[in-house]
């Protein structure tokens, strides 16, 4: 079977559902064949892939893959099967910032174990709650507009339990959460992809590990942004904590064997 070339890069891109098409059509799909690769598989011992859009929002898989393969074991073949979850990224600018995430803070609470007073700041920082008297924002107010002490404590939480919030975010939980990232760049009619697997997307997406207020009053995680999430004309919706991420920065020297742009073996 031929492994170069790039049939997104020919044929173009639209949604998670031609991802899933491209795993089911595996067996002519020079993609499909180095995203298999790329996950580990022999494609000599592959017997079927069945694959499907989830389709259904709150997880941060968008394809659920079922793998069989015949191996053999004790001089007989087996079959075993694999179950494989894929988010999908589509880029379509240079500044490719993706919501990731969005809650409100009373979801996060139970979640993350948020002490009251770190909720209470939150709140105020995505206008649950009313700002303070001269806030610059008479909707919410920002975290350099804390107190010294209260950034600090801000601060603190965020790094201390940042492994957890960024893999929360970029992963997720439970029977869905995600095992690999696909990002699939379009630029000036021009398609790429990369396929890495989600500790690694985690790695890169947090960057320095460090926690940090920006000089607009917004927190970064690493390479995370999270901030009010605003407009909905002004709804209470727009009233939630946002995580953004660049799905950019995973296209790295380092990651670029799995990119349709390496013509090596895997």
């Amino acid at each position: 079977m031929a492994t170069s070339g790039s049939e997104i890069a020919k044929n173009g891109f639209k949604n998670e559902q031609e991802v899933a098409d491209k795993f089911n059509n595996w067996q002519n799909d020079l993609d499909a064949q180095r995203w298999l690769k790329i996950m580990m598989y022999d494609i000599n011992e592959i017997q079927s892939v069945h694959a499907e859009k989830i389709g259904m929002r709150g997880y941060k898989s968008d394809i659920n893959i079922v793998i069989n393969i015949t191996i053999v074991k004790n001089k007989k073949n087996t079959t075993l099967t694999s179950v494989e979850n894929i988010q999908v990224k589509l880029v379509s600018n240079s500044k490719g910032f993706n919501q990731v995430e969005k809650r409100k803070v009373d979801k996060y609470e139970n979640m993350w174990h948020i002490p009251s007073d770190i909720s209470t700041l939150l709140k105020l920082y995505d206008g649950e709650l009313s700002p303070r008297e001269n806030s610059r924002d008479s909707r919410r107010m920002f975290v350099n507009e804390f107190t010294d002490e209260e950034q600090k404590k801000l601060i603190n939480f965020f790094q201390k339990n940042m492994i957890m919030i960024i893999s929360d975010v970029i992963r997720g939980r439970g029977r869905f959460a995600a095992e690999w990232t696909l990002v699939i760049n379009k630029m000036h009619d021009t398609y790429n992809w990369i396929l890495i697997s989600i500790n690694e997307a985690i790695n890169l997406y947090a960057g320095n590990y460090k926690a940090s207020i920006t000089p607009s009053g917004n927190i970064h995680l690493g390479n995370i942004t999270l901030q009010r999430k605003c407009g909905d004309n002004g709804a209470d919706s727009a009233n939630m904590l946002q995580f953004k991420a660049d799905p950019m920065i995973l296209f790295t020297p380092d990651t670029y064997k799995y990119t349709s742009a390496y013509e090596g073996d895997y």
